[in-house]
């Protein structure tokens, strides 16, 4: 881990204050899998499954606006746009920043993908401004007084929706969401701790791709399966939120064509 990296996690870290609850969905991965590969021979994108889940993701947001919002002095407040933020780890792995979209529930996957490129590309450049202003801090502070500064920004930026430009902070820099993708490393699975100055209600884990078997009609088949993790804080979301937020993430992995405006694959996908 990059020495400002761990120093920031250090100063972060704090006693959970959130009510959060956890959840865990198995999917059949084989038809996101038969998408990711049309549009790759199709537009000569690059695209992965982590964008694809981000689109479900957005969807379900956008069907479930209970969660996608944030809290103010203990009332709740809706977003207007569904942001997600991706995080993007570079520098081979030893450091860790969030790429965040905007819109993402009117984005296409493509688009999405591109964005995505470019500003992990950014990152890894070391030409991302809002970025490097933001690390200005973590590198001159100490961690006893980076950890309030940590606090207060989080307030700031998430709570009162301000932004900081001359520190390289946004408003409601993480969007309603955070998705990570652990699969890429070869973890399975596992759950996202929650980091209270990003105030996000929902954080989302991609774990890795397998070969499991599986009922499929009636049958026991093997099938590539993947595991889906999300920590949610239970101020935004009860059982019937729940259940709309892993309905529409399940139909769109089930069927991911209908981002096309399909019914199912065209011939020959």
């Amino acid at each position: 881990m990059n020495p400002l990296r761990r120093k920031l996690a250090i100063a972060a870290w704090d006693a959970p204050r959130e009510p959060n609850i956890y959840g865990r969905m198995v999917l059949d991965a084989e038809p996101a899998l038969a998408y990711v590969e049309h549009l790759r021979k199709t537009t000569g994108e690059k695209v992965t499954l982590t964008t694809v889940v981000g689109k479900a993701v957005a969807l379900a947001l956008r069907d479930t606006p209970s969660l996608n919002g944030y809290l103010r002095f203990g009332t709740y407040v809706p977003h207007d746009r569904v942001d997600v933020a991706f995080l993007v780890a570079f520098e081979d792995g030893r450091n860790l920043a969030k790429a965040k979209i905007e819109h993402l529930d009117r984005k296409s996957v493509i688009e999405a993908t591109v964005e995505l490129r470019e500003l992990a590309s950014k990152l890894a450049k070391g030409s991302d401004e809002r970025f490097n202003k933001s690390m200005g801090p973590v590198r001159l502070l100490p961690t006893w007084v980076l950890k309030v500064v940590l606090k207060l920004t989080g307030f700031l930026t998430t709570a009162l929706g301000l932004s900081v430009p001359a520190l390289g902070l946004e408003a409601f820099p993480f969007g309603s969401c955070v998705i990570t993708n652990v699969g890429v490393f070869g973890l399975d699975e596992g759950f996202v701790p929650p980091t209270p100055f990003a105030g996000v209600p929902l954080y989302v884990l991609i774990g890795a791709v397998k070969e499991a078997p599986m009922a499929v009609d009636g049958a026991v088949v093997v099938r590539r399966q993947l595991t889906l993790t999300a920590t949610i804080d239970h101020r935004f979301m009860d059982g019937a939120q729940g259940a709309t937020l892993a309905k529409t993430v399940r139909r769109v992995m089930a069927n991911p064509w209908e981002l096309e405006g399909r019914e199912g694959p065209p011939d020959g996908a």
